[in-house]
């Protein structure tokens, strides 16, 4: 395995450069102005896996953005690897907040500046350069490997899970390896063995056919906004336990040892980052424990009525909600779906009528047993690399993927991540950090020797 450090060690300076190529490409999947650069950009997926050794490399199309398929097949026993990325990436802007450009990679203090440094291009790069290094070192590779690497991940894998329900014996596996999360701290290696699921719905409360005056009509029509205050205050109480009837029937319990692996792991202080004045969480959990690992019921957005600078008398015509909820396992998001509308339905004040539309996108909870043998090869590989005991956390965000891929090939998902908090995902100003990217490779390759030594 030394000879493989040494390997990236020397090509370091090299592989920064390659990694900047990959990062140049405005890979924009939500923008059809990028279509030609998303189709560059699984070119250059491609073209990277065939140069390192891979024989069998395909870009299988889909209804949107391709998709890069490879596969190498030939370490007997050892386990088979589903490696699954994307290389699609978040619109850049606002660009003027940027201190560099957004597609022109740029190193400073330590870390690399470049929209999808960190998500996900820069993590997926990583799997890539030490799978080369076996390659060019050993001329094989320690485990057999599938790569799925797609350009749909930021707007909700939309032909993804087809492509894995259809084609199910190309993209089987003994396990899943995803680089797309991150560290709990800058310096803290973290095992992530669980996801919250998600699903919500937007409903319009209407009163008036029109806005009215609210002299004239005030006291005898319904208005839309105070009715809408009225039924969202029957969906949750101030002691964040949600309301809704049936919502926490299928929810299976955190276990304690649950608890005290949450309890070692260093935690965010709420406050302090997001400048709120306290922290809430449901009664009998801690905030820490609420976002990881119990369902929430979030309020994203209402709006009615006049808008604009000052005051404008009205009753307003409507009253729009738009609600999420973060589910746990044993939660089915369809079942939460009906639960919300039968809620909703039945609180509905007298004077307004209601319509309701559903979140086309849901997905389940993900959670794997955190002794899964490979589970524990993930932490010795943080661990001997970066120098610290790892921990284990659940995440309060969601990644459907990785509840298809448990749900249709029921193997274990290992998050393999590397990112930081200071990454700004999704923001200006996105970075990974080169400490990362270099001893994130040697984990990643001291993680293939120990699932092919099984």
């Amino acid at each position: 395995m030394e000879h493989i450090y040494t390997y990236l060690e020397k090509n370091k300076e090299q592989l920064l450069e390659d990694v900047k190529e990959f990062l140049r490409i405005p890979s924009i999947s939500t923008d059809s102005n990028y279509k030609k650069d998303i189709r560059k950009t699984a070119e250059f997926v491609t073209n990277y896996l065939k140069e390192s050794g891979f024989s069998d490399v395909k870009i299988k199309d889909t209804e949107g953005h391709p998709l890069v398929y490879a596969e190498w097949m030939e370490a007997g026993d050892a386990p088979t690897v589903l490696l699954y990325g994307h290389y699609d990436v978040q619109p850049p802007e606002p660009l003027e907040e940027w201190k560099s450009e957004p597609f022109e990679p740029e190193v400073r203090d330590g870390r690399l500046y470049a929209r999808g440094s960190s998500d996900d291009k820069g993590q997926v790069f990583m799997h890539l350069a030490v799978l080369r290094a076996f390659f060019k070192t050993e001329g094989k590779l320690p485990i057999n490997v599938k790569v799925c690497i797609e350009g749909e991940e930021e707007i909700g894998s939309e032909h993804l899970y087809d492509i894995l329900h259809k084609e199910k014996d190309l993209f089987e596996a003994d396990l899943a390896v995803i680089s797309d999360s991150g560290f709990v701290t800058n310096d803290q290696p973290t095992i992530l063995y669980g996801l919250k699921g998600f699903t919500g719905l937007e409903f319009t409360l209407k009163g008036p056919d029109s806005d009215l005056h609210s002299g004239m009509y005030g006291g005898a029509i319904r208005n839309p906004a105070m009715a809408m205050a009225h039924l969202l205050a029957t969906m949750k109480d101030e002691e964040e336990v949600v309301q809704i009837k049936g919502f926490y029937d299928d929810v299976i319990p955190l276990e304690e040892t649950e608890r005290e692996l949450m309890a070692k792991a260093p935690s965010e202080d709420f406050t302090k980052t997001t400048g709120a004045p306290d922290t809430v969480s449901e009664k009998g959990y801690t905030p820490v424990e609420h976002t990881m690992a119990r369902p929430t019921l979030e309020i994203n957005g209402v709006y009615s009525g006049y808008q604009g600078e000052g005051t404008k008398t009205i009753i307003p015509s409507t009253a729009t909600c738009k609600l999420t909820c973060r589910l746990v396992p044993g939660q089915d998001p369809e079942i939460i779906q009906d639960l919300l509308v039968q809620h909703i339905e039945a609180h509905v004040p007298k004077g307004v009528s209601v319509t309701i539309k559903r979140e086309p996108l849901s997905a389940k909870a993900y959670r794997v047993d955190p002794s899964h043998p490979f589970i524990m090869k993930a932490k010795e590989s943080y661990e001997e690399t970066f120098n610290k005991e790892a921990v284990f956390v659940r995440m309060g965000g969601s990644i459907p993927v990785v509840e298809w891929l448990d749900a249709i090939y029921d193997i274990p998902v290992v998050l393999l991540g590397f990112g930081t908090p200071d990454d700004r995902l999704h923001s200006p100003n996105e970075s990974f950090p080169l400490e990362h990217f270099y001893t994130g490779m040697k984990t990643i390759t001291n993680y293939y020797h120990k699932l092919a030594n099984k």
